[in-house]
């Protein structure tokens, strides 16, 4: 019978990387083995060096190995198209379209994505089928969906007979695949499920919290990978031997307070791409041989690049209206961190400021050690922060939409508003709500936003889009047509202060490697079609070339200086450079620090 093994984490921590290396390791003893990435921005393809997508690829230089990267928008027409298909001799063309608009709505998306990801828990072709997920947040998000969506189709078969996604009796045989994967997770004989975490107090953190979460819909985690530990021979200057010494304490403590088994992986001071260096961390991983490091620069030494020092002032601080910041990027690479800097940046010019964080896996609380909630509350001097909470903001959503309704419908209307409100899709609306409510605020003269990575980024910021759409084509009763009005409206009114470039700017976070490069150029590419223009990229991490000093660091160093020429001509904007920090950031104290770079 296949084996199912899943590979979570927070943003940036190898995922793709151990989960890649272990299909090529499934593959070399014989097993026919599936790779499948449910990853919005996945970087299947630029680790395996050959192109993929949203079809099942061999994988050249590898018998036995394929796989695919599930492509959200692809997806949801095949799921449409499945729906509708069987009805299309049978029904008139009105009925058709009808049954279209139904399933245009944007958790029509969530689902398709997740209907693809099942198929594969269905067959028995492969041996081994290996799911390189998104970052953690969003992975707990797609393990609940088969318990959200059977029982919303349950109660809907009761009711109405309707769910957003169309009628129950359309998807009725879902419900039974989606009872049929809830029991599948829960088989710990054929299903792993490894979590990837870097040496950090975030990254445990991290892991914990969400191994905790797995763990109340019935899914235990198998095992912990420990990646990107610092070799000991090459931290001989105190730069790294305090780095050294801070992770070894970190491994230590996720030793007590995990009870698992744990595989420990050595950083490379190479690039990890292609099946060879893949093979590598394969051997490293199941058969313990230590990496063998590069020990001469094997690339042309080139000087780091004039790089334009942006004008923060002019992109960060607000003019007559109220100024929303966005940081996004690759998971793992520090958008957190620069966010909160950011936002300490703007408070202390005097400006009122409000970090918001939309990331599920949110951890701003960590950075600025302070328990931060759903309410925003003051952290510092002119600076304050909250989480966007998924739940708590789709029970305020779902008591305010239907608190409005009372006395405008019928007890039978309101009964199928409710109905549809207990759909899973609506609470990514409610979120949603929530986050353009600081928007559209006036008490704030400066909003950071902290986002999820970046494929989860975009999704949030093409729901205006979605959902004023949705409205445009919804019909219904005259007295409804008012209060979908306003809501196009509201719509607009968003959609234009996102466009507006003095009202609002984009930043990518990234460092300089090969993928957070790829995946941020594409971000851009994919705002750019909203009409969104990206006005800063922000190189985190650049190794201090003064700290450089033995064969390890300075190849680390010429690969970052190569991927900074890079940046400078890909993007074609100002970069801001981060500079790698010897601790942490923890704490306002290291905060005020890293705010004196700027």
């Amino acid at each position: 019978m296949t084996k199912y093994i899943f590979f979570s984490g927070k943003g940036g921590v190898g995922k793709t990387t151990m989960a890649s290396a272990t299909a090529i390791h499934c593959a070399m003893e014989g097993k026919k083995t599936l790779i499948v990435t449910t990853d919005p921005a996945s970087n299947l393809a630029d680790v395996f060096e050959q192109k993929i997508g949203h079809k099942i690829t061999p994988i050249k230089g590898i018998d036995n190995l394929y796989a695919m990267e599930i492509n959200p928008d692809e997806a949801t027409r095949e799921y449409k198209e499945k729906i509708i298909a069987p009805f299309r001799e049978v029904m008139p063309d009105d009925v058709i379209a009808s049954i279209d608009e139904q399933l245009s709505g944007p958790c029509t998306t969530e689902m398709a994505s997740f209907d693809r990801f099942i198929d594969f828990m269905e067959g028995d072709e492969y041996d081994v089928i290996v799911f390189d997920t998104a970052p953690t947040g969003h992975t707990i998000r797609l393990l609940e969906l088969p318990v959200d969506w059977s029982k919303h189709i349950e109660e809907s078969a009761k009711g109405s007979g309707q769910t957003c996604l169309g009628p129950v009796q359309t998807i009725q045989e879902s419900k039974e695949k989606y009872d049929r994967a809830t029991s599948l997770l829960k088989d710990r004989e054929r299903t792993n499920f490894i979590f990837v975490m870097r040496p950090e107090d975030l990254s445990l953190y991290e892991t914990i919290r969400a191994s905790k979460e797995l763990e109340t819909i019935g899914i235990k985690s198998g095992e912990i990978i420990i990646n990107g530990i610092l070799p000991e021979e090459v931290c001989e200057i105190d730069f790294f031997k305090k780095k050294y010494e801070s992770q070894q304490q970190v491994i230590k403590e996720t030793e007590k307070a995990i009870n698992k088994m744990k595989r420990h992986m050595f950083l490379r001071n190479s690039e990890v791409k292609g099946i060879n260096a893949l093979k590598g961390v394969a051997e490293e991983l199941f058969k313990g041989v230590k990496p063998k490091f590069i020990e001469e620069i094997r690339m042309p030494q080139v000087s780091a690049p004039a790089l334009e020092k942006p004008d923060i002032n002019r992109l960060w601080l607000p003019g007559k209206d109220t100024k929303a910041l966005f940081f996004t990027g690759k998971g793992g690479v520090g958008k957190t961190t620069v966010s909160c800097i950011a936002a300490l940046y703007t408070a202390q010019k005097g400006l009122k400021t409000l970090l918001v964080t939309t990331d599920p896996a949110a951890h701003i609380g960590e950075v600025l050690d302070v328990k931060v909630g759903s309410t925003p509350m003051k952290v510092a001097e002119n600076l304050y922060a909250v989480m966007v909470d998924q739940e708590e903001a789709f029970r305020e959503y779902k008591e305010k939409v239907l608190n409005d309704a009372r006395g405008k419908y019928s007890e039978d209307m309101l009964s199928a508003m409710e109905e549809e409100l207990n759909s899973p899709c609506t609470e990514e609306m409610a979120a949603f709500n929530k986050f353009i409510q600081f928007i559209e605020g006036k008490e704030y003269e400066v909003i950071v936003f902290d986002t999820a990575p970046t494929g989860h980024t975009l999704r949030l910021l093409s729901l205006p889009f979605d959902y004023a759409k949705q409205v445009e084509i919804m019909v219904s009763s005259q007295e409804a047509l008012k209060a979908k009005e306003a809501t196009q409206n509201r719509f607009r009114e968003i959609i234009d202060i996102l466009k507006d470039k003095e009202r609002t700017v984009f930043s990518l976070v990234l460092y300089p490697e090969s993928t957070p490069i790829m995946e941020s150029y594409r971000a851009m590419l994919d705002l750019r079609e909203a009409g969104i223009e990206t006005q800063l990229v922000i190189a985190n991490m650049v190794l201090p070339e003064e700290v450089c000093s033995n064969y390890f660091f300075k190849n680390r160093r010429q690969l970052q200086v190569k991927y900074l020429k890079e940046i400078k001509e890909r993007f074609g904007l100002p970069v801001l450079q981060f500079p790698l920090m010897q601790e942490e950031i923890k704490g306002m104290e290291l905060l005020r620090k890293a705010v004196m770079n700027l």
